[in-house]
């Protein structure tokens, strides 16, 4: 084994005992959460060792960088989140490798993705970012819709064509109520989720909890958890 390959298969084996504590702790099966790899900044070469060593789901949040990582890895059993905020410029790009977009939060967004779907003969998976430093506003600092804007987003994503509405994700904001308190914030987005599954059964991902805060999201009822840095390390700095 590389060293590379060495220190990220290390790095796994210890997120996968936190997720798996984790989950014993909230009484949860291990298998009702996924882990994604958010691989941003770092190169395709890790991305290649990571899907040797089993990870299946994998993050970006620019397409400028995404797509063409995406592309050198088009041969590996991999399924391609996008996680940033999406501008509509970049949409035709996401759609041809991304099968979920974590990052609708506007309706604007859900026809643009719904027009570059249908060209490309692809279905994509949308869950809607909701913004909990934005509960009396439309957006939030990081982007995000308000949760009393959520009903109204995912009915406009069931009725897209190429898009299915799948879930919600949220980051655990910096400012509001919430600042502070990724438990309680993500207890908030699992009762938004509950809402949003009795409109809409299949959506029923809940994306929530990074490397810092991934215990308090499975605890909460997140099905899915975005970890970086405690799989591939501190990030370069961005020039």
């Amino acid at each position: 084994m590389t060293d590379r390959k060495t220190q990220l298969a290390d790095n796994l084996a210890r997120v996968e005992e936190r997720i798996s504590a984790a989950c014993a702790a909230a009484g949860r099966p291990r298998e009702d959460v996924t882990l994604i790899v958010v691989t941003k900044t770092y190169p395709a070469s890790d991305v290649r060792l990571l899907a040797e060593l089993g990870v299946r789901h994998v993050a970006e949040n620019r397409d400028q960088d995404a797509a063409p990582k995406a592309a050198a890895c088009s041969d590996l059993p991999l399924t391609w989140h996008f996680v940033g905020q999406l501008q509509t410029n970049k949409v035709r790009s996401v759609v041809n490798y991304a099968g979920l977009v974590h990052s609708v939060d506007r309706a604007r967004l859900v026809t643009a993705l719904s027009k570059a779907a249908v060209e490309a003969g692809r279905e994509v998976g949308c869950l809607i970012q909701v913004a909990l430093d934005a509960e009396t506003t439309e957006r939030g600092e990081r982007g995000g819709v308000a949760p009393g804007g959520v009903s109204d987003l995912a009915d406009a994503i069931a009725e897209a064509e190429g898009l299915r509405p799948a879930g919600l994700m949220t980051v655990a904001p910096l400012a509001g109520p919430y600042a502070g308190r990724p438990r309680a914030a993500f207890d908030r987005l699992m009762e938004i989720a509950t809402h949003l599954r009795a409109a809409h059964p299949a959506a029923n991902m809940v994306s929530a909890g990074m490397s810092a805060d991934l215990e308090d999201a499975v605890a909460a009822g997140a099905t899915h958890v975005r970890v970086g840095s405690a799989v591939l390390g501190v990030r370069p700095r961005l020039g």
